[in-house]
């Protein structure tokens, strides 16, 4: 008997029985469902968290300093030692506003206030609308000039923001650039954002040294090696001390978060897999009810001189079938599940969250759901093939 002849007996005797069949399937059904969901969710949270290290950008580290002792690094040393290096390419200090902004009698109380240099916004990959950056003569003489967001503009001064005065802790500053809307343009999104030349806010924070810079390096290739660099470069300077200072390369730490999201979803998808396990115990064991419930026909097809492997191939298709069955009903409704569920997570998140999961998972899902049916249906199909056929013929 050919494969095609079993394949087409095992579809009538699946379709014979339907409702026991679907019953049979649904632990593969739920089992694959699950899989899909999970792997999908892992996906979109993994691509989710690798959109916003990349607007932050992965090309860059992060330079935190403590000092030793009374001693801090100035912002034009630091210029020098990202200019000696040729790992090193772009470098922005970065102070945090303190206080209030303003615009008439409204107070920003949302606003982002930050001081940063000249090449703050090719590093951070920020576009102008309006106007210009920041420049090396407003940070050098220390001018009340700043940079707001597309919320800002918008918001307070109806798209007509360019050479308009805001306040920043009681002192005017004309507003010279517009940037590109980033994200909604609602209050306290990345839209809703002031600049201004980071040595302006230190005197007016009565700061003496800035103690954070972003430092982007030339190509990703070479991450390890702008790291060993400067990581050297800033401890010759505090005289042989690492402990004035931090590193933190953004790059690594989204590995580390891509590792932790797949270890999770790996996690996950085990347990979901226990169900599959499930399915195949079913399977078997309706796939042995079925042997129990055929004898008669196995005997008559074994006195006939129907051989042992034809009798088990009928079965192990039959058992295989099913499961790929339930393997594609349960990635139509892990399909089904992951457009619900993207629409529910970005309804709460308030962004928006893809919960797509990959062609591995999905044929993996479908590899699995086969090989569960071969497995569990191979001792219900031995026991078919090994039927005695005067016994099978008496049975009743």
């Amino acid at each position: 008997m050919s494969i095609y002849e079993s394949f087409s007996m095992a579809l009538k005797s699946i379709m014979s029985s339907k409702v026991r069949t679907l019953l049979t399937m649904l632990g593969i059904i739920i089992g694959v469902a699950a899989v899909i969901v999970i792997t999908g969710l892992g996906n979109g949270l993994e691509n989710y968290i690798s959109e916003q290290f990349e607007s932050m950008g992965t090309n860059t580290l992060t330079v935190s300093i403590m000092g030793r002792g009374d001693r801090m690094i100035s912002v034009d040393d630091m210029q020098e030692i990202v200019d000696d290096s040729e790992y090193l390419d772009l470098m922005t200090p970065n102070v945090s506003l303190t206080g209030s902004i303003k615009i008439g009698s409204d107070t920003l109380s949302y606003t982002s206030g930050s001081g940063v240099g000249e090449e703050y916004l090719e590093i951070n990959s920020l576009i102008l609308s309006e106007g210009r950056n920041i420049q090396y003569m407003d940070i050098k003489n220390r001018k009340n000039v700043c940079i707001v967001g597309s919320y800002i503009n918008l918001g307070y001064f109806g798209g007509q923001g360019l050479g308009e005065t805001i306040k920043i802790n009681g002192r005017s500053f004309t507003i010279i650039g517009i940037l590109d809307e980033q994200d909604d343009s609602t209050e306290g999104s990345p839209d809703d954002c002031v600049y201004v030349p980071y040595s302006t806010l230190m005197r007016l924070m009565s700061m003496s040294s800035v103690s954070s810079f972003t430092i982007t390096f030339v190509d990703s290739d070479v991450a390890d090696e702008a790291e060993d660099y400067l990581d050297t470069a800033l401890t010759e300077y505090f005289s042989g001390d690492d402990d004035g200072f931090n590193i933190t390369n953004m790059a690594d730490m989204l590995e580390s978060m891509t590792s932790m999201v797949d270890t999770l979803v790996l996690v996950l998808a085990l347990i979901a897999g226990i169900s599959l396990v499930v399915g195949g115990i079913g399977i078997m064991n309706i796939m042995l009810v079925s042997v129990t419930e055929r004898t008669k026909e196995i005997g008559i097809r074994k006195a006939l001189g129907a051989k042992e492997k034809y009798i088990m191939n009928q079965f192990v298709i039959e058992a295989a079938i099913t499961s790929i069955l339930g393997g594609i009903l349960g990635i139509i409704l892990g399909f089904l599940i992951c457009i619900v569920a993207t629409q529910v997570v970005t309804s709460i998140m308030g962004e928006t969250l893809n919960v797509s999961p990959t062609i591995n998972s999905i044929a993996l899902s479908v590899g699995i759901s086969a090989g569960i049916g071969i497995l569990f249906g191979y001792m219900p199909a031995k026991k078919a093939a090994r039927l005695n056929p005067i016994d099978a013929l008496r049975y009743d």
